[in-house]
């Protein structure tokens, strides 16, 4: 038989990790966790981290596996995804992959191929200071001479991931849109995604916000900085992150750090919205508000495939 999986996805607050730790404790599974920032260590409150007892409750990877000021890659996370799930089905029990970074769920669900090139600190910082002085269109336009395929699918405010891909492309001499080609993934997948109103979601969010700040999001973003991880840092650009460094530098009162916060996680929402689709087939979507949602992903869950 071939092994499987059951992947949990859906925007940001819809209830994910949550039914993923009840799912683990029924179906005698270990999560794998896919949000892009829950692996930094000491970045707990505004990632949303699982806390210690949730974590104790079923067994988790690849959160808190490095240091803010690593450089942690797509490649890292598939290498350190795929040997946990090697582990884990070795073992005999079900991975339950879990989390909103829509590139990390599908890089692994898919089998994508991904170069193992070093992050280029010069290039990156003399990309970035051009987006800085001319803005973000002007790293599109040299994107898109030199890959037009990946400058048509990548978002034209995701700074990063353009210069991930100028870098790549630099480095290898090929397009990075043709080193993500995909493999035939060598297990099933059953995918739940998660679901909620736009109201509703952004009522979630905004609450979940205000539950931070009042959790010492702030004090959390000092000790970060006097433990030497500078707000200049990728990681501590985060959403939640920067705005806290705004408010720390004094140049927003907190209330308009949170409040700004609360925007941008719903343009983050909205945006993971396009990386997890409703008319996507391979996902069955279930009502994050529902009271039976626990019976119904586990009737999923159990089911099997959903994915080929």
């Amino acid at each position: 038989m071939r092994p499987r999986l059951v992947a949990i996805v859906g925007a940001t607050a819809t209830g994910k990790t949550a039914l993923a730790i009840e799912l683990a404790r029924r179906l005698d599974g270990e999560i794998v966790n896919a949000d892009s920032r829950q692996i930094y260590r000491g970045m707990d409150i505004g990632t949303a981290k699982p806390a210690a007892a949730e974590q104790a409750l079923a067994r988790h990877w690849l959160i808190d596996v490095a240091d803010p000021d690593a450089d942690f890659t797509l490649a890292t996370f598939l290498e350190l995804a795929r040997a946990a799930l090697a582990d884990i089905w070795r073992r005999g029990k079900l991975p339950i992959v879990t989390g909103g970074t829509g590139q990390y769920v599908w890089a692994l669900l898919e089998a994508w191929r991904v170069p193992r090139v070093p992050p280029d600190r010069a290039l990156r910082a003399e990309l970035e200071g051009r987006a800085g002085r001319d803005g973000a269109a002007v790293l599109v336009k040299e994107l898109r001479r030199v890959d037009p395929v990946s400058a048509e699918r990548i978002d034209a405010q995701n700074v990063r991931r353009i210069i991930r891909a100028i870098e790549v492309t630099r480095a290898t001499g090929r397009p990075f849109s043709e080193w993500q080609q995909k493999d035939t993934p060598e297990f099933d997948a059953a995918m739940i995604g998660l679901r909620l109103g736009r109201d509703a979601l952004y009522a979630r969010i905004d609450a979940r916000v205000d539950a931070f700040i009042a959790a010492g999001l702030v004090d959390e973003v000092r000790r970060l900085n006097a433990a030497g991880y500078g707000c200049d840092l990728p990681a501590m650009r985060s959403i939640g992150y920067r705005e806290v460094c705004a408010h720390l530098r004094g140049e927003m009162t907190l209330a308009a750090a949170a409040a700004r916060i609360k925007t941008e996680t719903h343009r983050l929402a909205r945006m993971q919205h396009t990386w997890f689709r409703d008319a996507d087939e391979r996902i069955t979507w279930l009502d994050a508000s529902s009271p039976d949602l626990q019976d119904r992903a586990l009737a999923v869950a159990s089911s099997g495939s959903t994915t080929e």
